[in-house]
């Protein structure tokens, strides 16, 4: 998986400045996409190479007179095209991470375009980190007893990343800078 920040004030990155905090506006949007290094054209031209190789696996021990290899050739060659389709089609699944000056909205996208949409108060929004031992940490952000965790398929690093940057978004929205009754724009030093 990989993490797309969208807008907000990331780390080591101020040049994006965060908008106003009106109520709407939208302070921070991350979309976290699976991660996948073949085009469609390298899918089938593996899938078809793979597929081949099973067959001449399989013709070979046919020519040595083991014909019944030629079943489970055939198998393990339709197994491989299922799986890389599998993983092609999980391809589609995506969360949207956005965090307005009143609501943090989590938009869940299955593989087969199911949406599920969670929307948490901002006011007294709690993001943390639960240590596991042994494995990727848990991403959680909740309000009292609600509890939901974000990013489960990044891993340990993009993880951080993704909580230190709503940290400091969910920081800069409960405390704008004033002078003098106007909002100033927001210190990157900060």
């Amino acid at each position: 998986m990989r993490c797309r920040f969208l807008r907000g004030v990331f780390p080591g990155d101020y040049t994006n400045r965060m908008p106003s905090n009106t109520p709407g506006s939208i302070l921070f949007e991350a979309l976290i996409v699976p991660h996948r290094s073949l085009s469609s054209a390298g899918r089938r031209g593996l899938a078809v190479a793979l597929a081949g190789m099973c067959a001449l696996v399989g013709l070979r021990f046919w020519f040595l007179g083991a014909w019944p290899v030629i079943v489970f050739s055939g198998l393990e060659g339709a197994a491989v095209v299922f799986l890389i389709y599998l993983n092609h089609r999980r391809a589609r699944a995506s969360e949207l991470v956005m965090l307005s000056a009143d609501t943090l909205t989590v938009v869940r996208t299955s593989p087969s375009g199911e949406r599920m949409q969670v929307a948490l108060s901002s006011a007294w929004l709690n993001v943390r980190m639960e240590e596991r031992e042994g494995r990727v940490p848990r991403l959680l952000v909740g309000v009292r007893n609600q509890r939901i965790e974000i990013g489960a398929a990044l891993g340990e690093v993009a993880k951080r990343e993704l909580a230190d940057a709503l940290r400091a978004a969910l920081h800069r929205a409960r405390n704008p800078l004033f002078d003098g009754g106007l909002m100033l724009p927001p210190d990157p030093s900060i």
